[in-house]
């Protein structure tokens, strides 16, 4: 089966740009009601995923013991890919085999698609894979 088929295509997904700012982007997850969310350069590239944690970390500071000094002005200075950090959601391409799908769903909400450019064209869910295999599934002869 072609992943296409669960494909939710990028005009229908909420993503960031990496040069958004901090403020667009919690606005946006705040928005949206996400927890983690695709982020794109502007040619359309897929860079990798941001979270509410990054956000929070970036905000408060990374070292134990301390808490850095929140200033306002942090959220229209600092930009999207300031903050990211590994990327928790890596991504297929449109040619990977379902069982690579599943491989991912089980570890993450949603799976980031690119072309074979590297051009983000949309994510996979986990809860769309779950429809896709209840609808279809096969029932066992007792």
């Amino acid at each position: 089966m072609n992943i296409a088929f669960l494909l939710t295509p990028k005009q229908d997904v909420a993503f960031l740009y990496d040069d958004n700012t901090l403020r667009q982007g919690l606005e946006k997850l705040r928005s949206q009601g996400y927890r983690v969310i695709p982020v794109l350069d502007r040619a359309g590239k897929y860079v990798s995923t941001v979270s509410e944690g990054d956000f929070l970390w970036h905000i408060v500071g990374r070292t134990p013991g301390t808490l850095k000094a929140f200033v306002p002005e942090m959220a229209e200075q600092a930009r999207v890919r300031d903050i990211l950090g590994e990327d928790r959601n890596p991504p297929v391409t449109i040619t990977a085999t379902v069982e690579d799908i599943l491989d991912r769903v089980a570890e993450q909400n949603f799976v980031p698609v690119m072309d074979d450019i590297g051009s983000f064209i949309g994510i996979v869910t986990r809860r769309r894979v779950m429809l896709h295999l209840r609808k279809n599934r096969v029932v066992e002869a007792e």
